[in-house]
């Protein structure tokens, strides 16, 4: 059985290295400019070849993203920024323009392609077209059947890739311009303001100022609002058809969210390497149990199995499992005290109920009895992000190792 390549959104360098040692294969990140994720940290040209070459270190691939929809200024700019993508050797890109690609081309032709998801790359002659134009891999269009998957993997002597978890668009494959429309800021050119998770009511023309929900629900209706899209169940299915890689959205999510996921996925891709079995329920469950932890809103299959009856979050549903929270990263032990540190990201203290997650996919429950700043005077709590706090702990942990916070949802 073949491995796919498991893809992760790296927001940050920060994010970059979570996601790579907590078992993705490969990360994808923006720089300042061109990227579908303006306001994610992205990269400066510092932390995009520290991240290159932290990838490289761990024999492990980063993909850079040039897939905003360019327009003619961007075209002027882009020559030189290839080049130096190309100085730092990263492992390709992804790219939604056929402009784009043709620059690629003439200023980076040693760099691996992707075309995006962007590109709504539906078919199997769309996606030989851009074998032909020199694209290495395409991502398809998050709308397509199992069935039409395994037709364009098996009609086309290209790599293929497809989403399997994160936030889906109401915009087919993520080309809208409600954004655009309601605040000015372009979608299609990483600016999106999300106004698909805005409350919406419905209002009739000859009844002004009464708004009538199209849900029954006081809040309003969230009939743009797409459910997250996990196709965890599916991953036996996608490997035995042969899918080269697999993807995760999330640039603009928190290490935590990238960790989690990271870690679920790796897990279920090498127990179904080891034996083409289909999962106990019992694992299945536990992962699941995990994933949901880190979501922003229920999941849905989008389009495996045909059309789905739930693919919006109409009643912008509110679940009861175990919610996660990201309190901070362990970056330090100290023998002569056994007392660990951890960089604050969120409120905690005494009484909450914690754990750390290893990049092993461990977990540690952990009693919390005190806690101390970096002169080790007494914390009630730790109230400042970023500031190091130290509490007793048994033994070190590795690099990268998450704080979090385990609730019930409201």
């Amino acid at each position: 059985m073949k491995y796919p390549e498991l893809v992760l959104p790296a927001g940050s360098l920060e994010k970059l290295k979570t996601a790579l040692l907590f078992g993705a294969d490969a990360v994808y990140l923006g720089g300042k400019e061109f990227s579908l994720r303006a306001y994610a940290g992205n990269f400066d040209e510092n932390d995009m070849a520290a991240g290159i070459e932290f990838a490289h270190q761990h024999n492990k691939k980063a993909y850079i993203t040039i897939n905003i929809l360019a327009h003619n200024e961007d075209m002027k700019k882009l020559p030189a920024y290839l080049e130096k993508i190309e100085e730092l050797k990263g492992d390709g890109l992804i790219i939604s323009d056929l402009g784009v690609l043709r620059i690629v081309k003439k200023y980076a032709p040693k760099l691996a392609v992707t075309i995006s998801t962007q590109a709504n790359i539906s078919n199997y002659e769309a996606a030989a077209f851009c074998r032909d134009l020199g694209a290495r891999r395409v991502v398809l269009a998050r709308e397509l059947t199992l069935e039409e998957i395994a037709e364009v993997k098996d009609k086309v002597d290209i790599e293929v890739e497809v989403f399997v978890h994160g936030a889906m668009c109401v915009a087919y494959s993520g080309r809208c311009l409600l954004s655009h429309y309601m605040t000015g800021r372009s979608a299609n050119r990483g600016a999106c303001a999300h106004p698909c998770r805005y409350s919406y009511a419905l209002l009739e023309e000859k009844r002004p100022g009464q708004y009538f929900p199209i849900e029954e629900d006081d809040r309003g209706s969230y009939i743009l609002n797409s459910r997250d899209l996990c196709l965890l169940e599916y991953i036996p299915e996608l490997m035995s058809v042969g899918i080269d890689a697999f993807k995760v959205e999330g640039r603009m999510k928190s290490p935590l969210y990238v960790g989690s996921v990271a870690s679920v996925y790796r897990q279920a891709i090498d127990m179904y390497n080891k034996g083409p079995n289909p999962y106990e329920s019992e694992q299945l469950q536990h992962w699941m149990a995990e994933l949901q932890k880190t979501a922003a809103r229920p999941f849905t299959n989008g389009f495996m199995m045909g059309d789905s009856p739930i693919l919006q979050d109409i009643d912008k549903s509110q679940d009861q499992e175990p919610r996660a929270e990201f309190c901070g990263m362990a970056v330090a032990y100290h023998e002569d005290l056994r007392m660990i540190c951890v960089q604050q990201r969120s409120n905690f203290g005494p009484g909450d109920q914690l754990e750390f997650m290893l990049p092993d996919g461990g977990i540690i429950a952990l009693q919390l009895d005190a806690l101390f700043d970096e002169e080790l005077n007494p914390l009630d709590r730790a109230r400042h992000p970023w500031q190091k706090v130290y509490f007793s702990f048994a033994h070190p942990l590795p690099d990268y190792t998450i704080l979090r916070r385990v609730e019930k949802c409201n």
